[in-house]
This record gives C-alpha cells, sequence and structure tokens, in this order.
C-alpha cells in the first residue's frame, strides 16, 4: 500500500510540475536576449548554431528539410572547418543528437571539444541534423505547434520513421552521392534503428552508422530522476495532453529558463547546475567545465512532446526495443496485435561502431551489451578508457577530442575519400 501511494505522490508531483512550468512560460518567460546579455549570461548561451559558429570563425549553411508527413526540420552545414588545410571528404557525414537536444549541442562545449569543430576541422562535409520538436524543428505545412495538438502526435517511433529518411534523402541529393555516413548520439542513433526495421532500402544508404551512447531499449537505466519523470509522464499522459499540454521542456518555459539564469552565474555553476546535471545522469567531477555548463544551458533542455517522454517512460517498463504501447484495443487497430511489434534490428545492415561509458545512468552498460547481440554487423565496440565517463559527456565533456574523437575518426576515415 505504502508504494502506491509513493507512486500515486510521484505522478501527481511530476503532473503538477508540467502543468506549472508551461502555464508560467507563457505568463512570465522568456527574458530577452537584450536583458540577458546586461544580466551576465555568456553571449554564447544567447546564439544558434550559425551564430555560434560564425562566431568562432566556422561558415555554415542553413537548410530545411521536408518530410513526408509535412514536418519542416532545420539542418545545417559546415562547408569547411576553420582549421581544415586538406580537400573535403566524402561521403557527408550526418550527426544526430540526442533526446531533448538540438544541433546546438555538438558546439556548446566549443572549438577545443565539440564535436562539429572537431569534425569539420578533420575535413568532413558535415551535416548537423534536427529532429521534430524542437526549437529547430516547430514548423509543419499544415499545423501550428502552438495551437494545433496534432503537431505533438509524435514519439521517437516517427521520428525514426520519417525524420532522419527525410534527412538522408535531403543530403545525398544535395551531395550528389548514394551513401553517407552517420553518427548517431543516443536517441539520434535509436531512431536510425526504427528506419532500419521500418524502411526497407535505407540503411543500404549508410556506409556506417558510429553510435555513441546509442539508446534502444532502456530497460537496466539507473537514473531515479529520468525513469521517475518519464515513468510519471506516461502514467499521465492522457491527464497531461487533456489538460491541453503537449509540449514539454522547451526552450522559454520554466525549466531551461531557470537553469539558464542560476547557471550564469559563474560561481554556482559547477555546484548547483553541474550537481543538477550529475543527478540526472552520473558524477563525473570536472569533465564538463563551468563555460560549456553556462552555454549548455541557454540551449538545453531543447523541447520534446509529451508522446515521446511517454514514450520513454514506457521503455523503462520493458525489456524490448517496441513501438508505443497504447493498450490492447486500440494496438488492435493500430498494429493488428494486442502487444506492440518490437523493432527488427537484424535489419541494421550497415556496419556499426558501438561507444559507451560504464558511468552512463541513462543508456546502461547492460542495454548496450544487449543491443549488440541483436545487431548482425558490429564492426567495433569501444568502452571510454575513464571509468566515470556519463552520458551528457558525449556532447559537453571537455575530454571529448581525447576519449571519442579518435575513435570517430579512425572510422570515418575507413568509410571516407578525400
Amino acid at each position: 500500500m505504502a508504494s502506491k501511494v509513493k507512486l500515486t505522490f510521484n505522478v501527481l508531483f511530476i503532473s503538477a510540475a508540467v502543468i506549472l512550468s508551461n502555464v508560467i512560460r507563457f505568463k512570465l518567460l522568456p527574458i530577452d536576449n537584450e536583458t540577458k546579455l546586461s544580466l551576465g549570461y555568456p553571449r554564447d548561451s544567447l546564439l544558434n548554431f550559425t551564430e555560434l559558429a560564425s562566431e568562432y570563425g566556422y561558415a555554415t549553411e542553413e537548410h530545411t528539410v521536408v518530410t513526408e508527413d509535412e514536418y519542416l526540420l532545420t539542418v545545417f552545414r559546415i562547408v569547411r572547418g576553420k582549421n581544415c588545410k586538406g580537400k573535403i571528404k566524402t561521403p557527408p557525414v550526418i550527426l544526430m543528437h540526442g533526446l531533448l537536444q538540438s544541433s546546438d549541442a555538438w558546439l556548446d562545449a566549443g572549438p577545443s571539444a565539440g564535436l562539429a569543430y572537431l569534425l569539420a576541422d578533420a575535413c568532413y562535409d558535415l551535416w548537423v541534423g534536427n529532429q521534430r520538436g524542437n526549437y529547430y524543428g516547430r514548423r509543419h505545412l499544415k499545423y501550428n505547434p502552438d495551437e494545433d495538438a496534432e503537431f505533438w502526435n509524435f514519439s521517437v517511433d516517427e521520428i525514426g520513421l520519417y525524420d532522419i529518411p527525410a534527412t538522408i534523402d535531403y543530403v545525398l541529393n544535395q551531395t550528389n552521392v548514394n551513401k553517407l555516413n552517420y553518427i548517431g548520439y543516443s536517441q539520434g542513433s535509436g531512431s536510425l534503428f526504427i528506419m532500419c526495421s521500418e524502411r526497407p532500402g535505407y540503411c543500404d544508404k549508410v556506409k556506417i552508422l558510429i553510435g555513441v551512447a546509442p539508446a534502444a531499449r532502456q530497460t537496466y537505466s539507473k537514473s531515479v530522476i529520468y525513469r521517475l519523470a518519464t515513468k510519471s509522464i506516461a502514467a499521465m499522459e492522457g491527464v497531461i495532453r487533456g489538460a491541453g499540454i503537449h509540449e514539454i521542456f522547451a526552450k522559454g518555459q520554466l525549466s531551461q529558463e531557470a537553469l539558464g539564469f542560476i547557471c550564469q552565474m559563474s560561481a554556482i555553476a559547477e555546484p548547483v547546475c553541474g550537481t543538477a546535471e550529475q543527478l540526472f545522469d552520473s558524477f563525473h567531477p570536472g569533465s564538463i567545465t563551468n563555460t560549456t555548463l553556462q552555454v549548455m544551458f541557454g540551449h538545453f533542455p531543447a523541447g520534446t512532446s509529451v508522446h515521446n517522454m511517454a514514450r520513454y517512460g514506457q521503455s523503462m517498463s520493458t525489456d524490448k526495443f517496441q513501438k508505443f504501447d497504447y493498450g490492447k484495443d486500440v494496438n488492435l487497430l493500430k498494429y493488428g496485435s494486442e502487444m506492440p511489434p518490437e523493432y527488427n534490428l537484424n535489419r541494421m545492415t550497415a556496419p556499426i561502431v558501438i561507444i559507451y561509458g560504464r558511468n552512463d545512468h541513462l543508456v546502461d552498460p547492460k542495454d548496450i551489451a544487449w543491443l549488440v547481440e541483436q545487431l548482425p554487423n558490429v564492426a567495433n565496440v569501444m568502452e571510454v578508457t575513464d571509468p566515470l565517463w556519463n552520458h551528457f559527456d558525449v556532447t559537453y565533456s571537455q575530454y571529448t577530442s581525447e576519449l571519442i574523437f579518435p575513435t570517430v575518426n579512425k572510422y570515418l576515415t575507413k568509410f571516407s575519400t578525400s
């Protein structure tokens, strides 16, 4: 009985927090950038991808991808890295972010550690993607995300089915090649697995996938906050959406604005914001610098749908990598079966390199081991040598250039020409 009472309290608490953060967003937030600069916010935290890359001497292009279901996604291309001295390598490389992130995450650690900068400097033709629901993916040919609930009827299932294939096709058409290389972080890898399972022939367009902390099933995720938030949202999705709330953890909502405000004060950036990040993931002191924390919380969280967060909540309660579970009756109508179908990881025919951290509390090493067993063409599995390496380190650590990039570069070089 006590556990049921505790669960009920947690569900109500999370639901109230979600509703409050969304309501406050429209009445009080966001603070305009001019005011933020006067308050001491770091300039980099207020810049978009193009502005931030330009700040450090990297020229970019901005492209719009249209998906089959009419979402408009912004994709950025770094044409040539500032420190690239040779020919641009082929084929192009897509770099895809994780849950609640945007393309900006790959720049937040700065030119010495941000993976987008490192790849561009190594002379790759780099395309940095965005997925529906973040602030670069809040457009649709028919729906208004601020007015139409239909816009938010998606999870990673639809991202893999529509966003990733559309982005791949767009990049291939723009560069006039028939294959590309793909780097996916967390959800950025999981969505490619979904594409390969659901879209015959699309895996043949990928020469190699480098999956960094790849998220398929998440049965063993250790993060208490992540499990509590997602499972509570899954349990209360109907109530939350019935209250008119379909977008969650968006830029400009209380969660992001409060973190951005607190973290701009350098004296408390590490003890407060670093602790907040590590409570969500795991403890790795000194890996993410104060400067990066300040910039990061200007761009994170970047937003997604309530439905997508509910989808991840479901993934905590199963040992399968499967589609959204709508319940027996709706499953029968939607899938033709009482249980949601599992994704077929055997269709991930492109070679894959998996990089993971032992201390990752979101994508647990046990789930990585399970994933490796399911995939038919694993070229390499690398555990990062730092035993404290966690999930957020991939995009934000000052040590990415030492601990992640050499392996990424090795395999991209193997599948590239210059």
